[in-house]
Formats: C-alpha cells, sequence, structure tokens
C-alpha cells in the first residue's frame, strides 16, 4: 500500500504535465528500498516505467514495479512499456487499475503474465481512477469528459439581480476552480459570460501545465467582441468558437483575423447542437472540458444529457430575490419526477465554502457511481 500511494502521489505531479496522454506514476522497489520512481510528461515522450527503470539501472532485476495504471502493449510514440518492464527482469508488477484503451485493456497485464512475471491488480484502484478520470473517458467514447462548475450562494444564486457585484465565493473557492482548470484541458463559457464580464478564461494556478488551456465560446450569432480580453493571449492559448451555420460571414472574419478558430454546426431546439461540439472537442485531443456556464450553458449541458459530472462551490451567503440568477437556467423541469438524479460523491471545504461533487444518473465517467463497483 504504502508504495501504490507514492506512485499515486507520482502520478498527481504527472496532471497537467501529460495531456493527452493518461497521468501515470511508477516506483520501483528493491529489497523494500525505493530504487526508481518516475511520472509521465508528455513531451519527454518516455512514460512513466521507461523512465523509471532508467533511473533504476543496475537493480532491476528481482524487483517489484507499482504502476498506478497497466503497461502499454502496442508502439505508439514510444515501444511498449510492457516489453521494457519484462526485458528489465522485474519479479511483480503490482497494476491499480486496467488500462481503459481499448488497444491496451489487458494486453500489458497479459503479456507480463506470458513473460512469467506476477501481477497483481486493483490494489487503490478508485484512487488511481481518478487520476485518469478525463483520458478514460476521452479514449473509450472520442468525446472529452464534461465537468460542469458553478461558484453560488446557499440559495443557488451565481449573480444577483443586475449582475453579481464582486466575487460570490472566498479566495479559497476560486483557487479550487484553478485546480480543476489544472485538470481539464479546456474551459468552456457562453457568450453572455463574455459580454458580461469580458474574462481571459486562463489558468491562473500555482502548479505548471504543459499543454495550453483552450477557450471555448458557444456565440449562436457571433457577438463575441473582437476586443474581448480573451483574445490578449490567443497566440498561446487556442481560443475555439462555436456558432450557427447560418452566423455572420464577416463577424467571422473579424474573429478569426484576432486568432480565434470558429466552427459552425447545427443549431436545435436547446441551442447549437452540443453532441457535434464535444465531436469536435474530442477530435482536437481534449480529455476534458471545464463548463463554467452561465446559467444557460449549465442548463444546455444538463438538459441535453451532455454533463458527466458538476462541482457547487457553496459560499455561505444568501442572494435573494426573484431576479437573480440561477445555477441552472433554462425553462427547468416539470417537477422532481422529471429532474435528474446526482449523487453526491465527496463533500470538503475550501476556506468558508462548501463543495459538491456530484454525477448525474446519465455520467460516462468511470468514477460515477452509477455504474457499480466493478470499473475495471
Amino acid at each position: 500500500m504504502e508504495f501504490m500511494k507514492r506512485a499515486l502521489a507520482l502520478a498527481e505531479e504527472s496532471i497537467g504535465l501529460a495531456s493527452p496522454n493518461p497521468a501515470v506514476g511508477c516506483v520501483i522497489v528493491q529489497e523494500g528500498r525505493i530504487v526508481g520512481e518516475a511520472w509521465h510528461e508528455y513531451q519527454d515522450r518516455d512514460h512513466a516505467e521507461v523512465r523509471a527503470l532508467a533511473q533504476a539501472a543496475g537493480k532491476t532485476a528481482g524487483a517489484s514495479v507499482y504502476l498506478t495504471l497497466e503497461p502499454c502493449s502496442h508502439f505508439g510514440r514510444t515501444p511498449p512499456c510492457a516489453h521494457a518492464l519484462t526485458s528489465a527482469g522485474v519479479r511483480r508488477v503490482c497494476v491499480a487499475h486496467v488500462d481503459p484503451n481499448p488497444k491496451v485493456s489487458g494486453n500489458g497485464i497479459q503479456q507480463l503474465r506470458s513473460s512469467g512475471i506476477e501481477v497483481e491488480l486493483g490494489l487503490m484502484q478508485a484512487e488511481a481512477a481518478r487520476v485518469i478520470e478525463p483520458f478514460a473517458c476521452h479514449v473509450t467514447t472520442g468525446l472529452p469528459l464534461v465537468v460542469g462548475k458553478a461558484a453560488m450562494s446557499l440559495d443557488g444564486r451565481i449573480a444577483a439581480s443586475g449582475g453579481c457585484q464582486g466575487w460570490i465565493t472566498s479566495q479559497e473557492g476560486r483557487d479550487f476552480g484553478q485546480q480543476l482548470r489544472l485538470r481539464l484541458d479546456a474551459l468552456l463559457v457562453g457568450v453572455g459570460t463574455i459580454l458580461a464580464d469580458n474574462p481571459r478564461l486562463t489558468y491562473r494556478g500555482a502548479l505548471p501545465r504543459a499543454r495550453n488551456l483552450t477557450r471555448i465560446v458557444l456565440d449562436s450569432s457571433l457577438r463575441t467582441p473582437p476586443c474581448a480580453c480573451l483574445f490578449e493571449s490567443s497566440n498561446s492559448a487556442p481560443v475555439v468558437i462555436f456558432c450557427r451555420k447560418d452566423a455572420p460571414v464577416d463577424r467571422q472574419r473579424e474573429l478569426e483575423s484576432r486568432g480565434a478558430a470558429v466552427v459552425r454546426v447545427d443549431h436545435v431546439q436547446r441551442g447549437l447542437d452540443l453532441e457535434q461540439v464535444l465531436g469536435d472537442l474530442g477530435r482536437r485531443d481534449l480529455l476534458g472540458v471545464l463548463v463554467e456556464g452561465g446559467s444557460e450553458i449549465h442548463w444546455s449541458f444538463l438538459a441535453s444529457r451532455r454533463l458527466d459530472k458538476f462541482f457547487f462551490i457553496v459560499a455561505p451567503i444568501v442572494l435573494g430575490g426573484k431576479g437573480s440568477i440561477p445555477a441552472f437556467g433554462g425553462p427547468g423541469y416539470p417537477g422532481a419526477e422529471a429532474a435528474p438524479r446526482f449523487q453526491i460523491t465527496r463533500r470538503f471545504n475550501a476556506g468558508p465554502d462548501l463543495v459538491l461533487e456530484a454525477y448525474p444518473a446519465f455520467s460516462r465517467s468511470i468514477l460515477s457511481p452509477w455504474r457499480g463497483p466493478d470499473r475495471t
């Protein structure tokens, strides 16, 4: 357990650095002592296993290896890690989670066992699943994991009448939002948020991320101003704007001249076709997208059942008022029986704020409690 905990801690170091590959940690142990350890960084090409083996050079024969994810068994950008472990002469490999990638999915484990290596599977599996949650969704569906987030008052409002004056949540609550931006590849808002707040939509956390956060705007009629702040860093952090197919061509040219990629999709009853939006993002190898609203955008993702997970960040205040803005807008559901069910999986504090992690019944996540205990 001790060495797998260390491998998971290393995998956490990989978050923000490994995408579009999964975050992975590896620990090599010889006679009860760590002789090699590493995590994966996409820019360095070598997987965690290969980096750890290099560190443990000459000390791998008969060693035990602790891996948060099954070693790959196919040639990609690098040779298979299962072969590297076999060649190194290790005796035992403890794997927390089977690789959800159909190209691997048990083949790496089988290769190890066929070579006479003892394989233990499932130690701290749930913790390992949390590390690879976006990757697992993308590699099995072709679409990014969709994570919603709303900072709200106790009465579920995200802005007061006429717009919110100041922050609703604490600095700690806002720091948690930056942690979510680190773990995911893209940030999505509606054009209403751009017009109301003129945000930059950048990652401002303390930990490094190698892949720039992609900023996404749903803007049916291309109302995004070419002078919007999000274009100030469009060279380093991509901007993708989705619009309806009959949106003005001259507006598209203006926005493209500012560095945006403009993508036209179908318009359906609830707005832009989110299936087409997510399909485009999946083809860009974006493993996970953070939906930050506003109110109508949250409703669109919920009503179209395109939401996999939601973080409710609740501040200990009450805004009140009939004109204040709810976290989820739209027409709403006719009654409780029609409303989608969520399961709350975690509750924790961010300063004075309460954070609730919740999964809807239609979530595609490997961590969804609706899927049952066996997620291998």
